[in-house]
């Protein structure tokens, strides 16, 4: 037996999610500062120095006097001077870190920005010249630039952890807003997989997630009006063989209580016959349009002459016709219309469609099978005389059951699979079938046009399905 791990929620995985993205930007925007924290903490020291040194350059008595009397400029910076006079002695206690380079940089009138080496530490230099033709030198210790460096740092933590916080926060609050209408979405749906309709799931959230619930929603309509249709359906076929069956048990009882003997027999057994035949036809019904709906009847694709196969279906059809006194008429090529496909079926489609024609079609009234070229293909039309169909009619004459529902009682109908199984029928065939309310002779038209040969992914069998192509010779 395979055990499953238990999955976790979509909050807390969209939460997980966000937190550890958030993470991974903390810590890369905070390792970025951290190295430039320090450079910019080097920058502003230079800057402040820099322009220390340049006020004490433009006046040289007070850089004397801060020489002649302290030697260096007091404070917690250790800031020092040095002094390069226009003959290029350089006096004071930062002289150390006045090399001949930056002396004779500032002896030019140009300004030095470096770092040395003073008593043993690092140190910045900056120096301005002087308007006397010398220079001024002023040296920081590099501490000064650890400590704005710590501190900046030290502001930095805070404003990183806020951050990661905030993430966090919002992921839990994007967690809330997509995990409760998807777990309302999934109530919902488990719901309809237990049988329950008439629900509806509020379009809350993202515009995924409000199509997911519209989604369920047109799902639950669609399956009530499935299962409402299936249960229609199941009670007209249920009528509709309960009558074969009634008459069937009857005449049964009387034969075996000896009520019917004698020349009464035969008739009898006549008319169980055909009540039998009744209830096989729909039996037979029911049973086609499931192969049809599963895909899995054969097809046996050959080279089949339409022409030849309505002038077989004429023989068998005129006489039907005639003992019901309809006009039985043929329109054909009369010369061979030959396209690839299956002639078992499409003889089973033309007696479907005639069928149907022939229970609404009144005494006196015609009913035309007709077989036209069509392109490279072939079009087959039946058309009746009976009371035809409204557009309304024709957009639904392939749904099961429906003008059987919509005319019960009306006028003759059948199980209503007809039609249904002809449209299956036409569809694996790789042809298609149409409605129209009137044909020329009055009543209503079926049109089913068929391919020169089957598109494959049209009639690609089905599980089972010997789909077997054969070229007739």
């Amino acid at each position: 037996m395979t055990v499953r791990g238990r999955r976790g929620t979509l909050a807390g995985s969209v939460v997980l999610l966000t937190t550890a993205v958030a993470a991974v930007a903390v810590l890369v925007t905070g390792l970025f500062a951290w190295r430039m924290i320090r450079t910019n903490a080097e920058a502003q020291e230079r800057d402040e120095l820099a322009r220390r040194a340049e006020v004490l350059a433009r006046t040289p008595p007070l850089a004397s006097w801060i020489l002649n009397r302290q030697q260096r400029i007091a404070g917690p910076e250790d800031i020092r001077l040095a002094l390069v006079g226009p003959s290029g002695e350089v006096t004071g206690p930062a002289a150390a870190a006045v090399d001949a380079d930056r002396r004779e940089a500032l002896l030019a009138g140009r300004d030095v920005s470096a770092g040395a080496r003073l008593d043993g530490r690092g140190v910045l230099v900056e120096g301005a010249p002087t308007p006397n033709g010398g220079g001024l030198v002023l040296t920081q210790p590099l501490s000064a630039v650890d400590q704005a460096t710590d501190r900046m740092r030290g502001a930095l933590v805070l404003p990183l952890v806020l951050g990661l916080a905030g993430a966090g926060l919002s992921g839990a609050l994007l967690a809330r807003r997509l995990a409760r209408p998807l777990v309302s979405a999934a109530r919902t749906a488990h719901r309809l997989s237990e049988g329950e309709r008439g629900l509806t799931v509020p379009a809350q959230g993202p515009t995924e997630v409000a199509e997911l619930a519209g989604a369920l929603n047109t799902l639950d309509a669609a399956l009530a009006r499935s299962e409402n249709r299936q249960r229609d359906f199941l009670m007209s076929v249920s009528h509709e063989i309960r009558t074969p069956l009634t008459t069937a048990r009857g005449y049964a009882e009387a034969l075996a209580d000896s009520v019917i003997t004698g020349d009464e027999v035969p008739e009898a057994g006549r008319i169980l016959r055909t009540e039998m035949e009744r209830l096989e036809r729909f039996v037979g019904d029911l049973l086609a349009l499931a192969r049809l709906e599963a895909d899995d009847f054969r097809l046996d694709i050959t080279e089949v002459d339409l022409d030849a196969l309505v002038a077989t279906a004429v023989t068998a059809w005129s006489a039907r016709c005639a003992r019901h006194d309809v006009d039985f008429r043929v329109e054909r090529p009369g010369h061979p219309l030959t396209v690839t496909t299956d002639g078992f079926r499409v003889r089973q489609l033309l007696d479907g469609l005639a069928e149907n024609a022939l229970r609404v079609t009144p005494a006196g009234r015609p009913l035309v099978l007709a077989l036209h070229p069509d392109g490279s293909g072939a079009r087959i039309e039946i058309r009746d005389g009976g009371p035809g169909l409204t557009d309304e009619d024709a957009a639904v004459a392939f749904e099961r059951g429906v003008l059987t529902e919509r005319y019960h009682g009306v006028r003759a109908v059948g199980s209503g699979l007809g039609l249904a199984i002809a449209h299956r029928l036409t569809t694996r065939l790789g042809g298609t079938i149409t409605a129209h309310g009137r044909a020329p002779e009055g009543g209503a038209c079926f049109t089913v046009r068929l391919p020169p040969s089957p598109d494959p992914d049209m009639a690609a069998p089905g599980p089972g399905d010997p789909y077997t192509p054969r070229t007739q010779r």
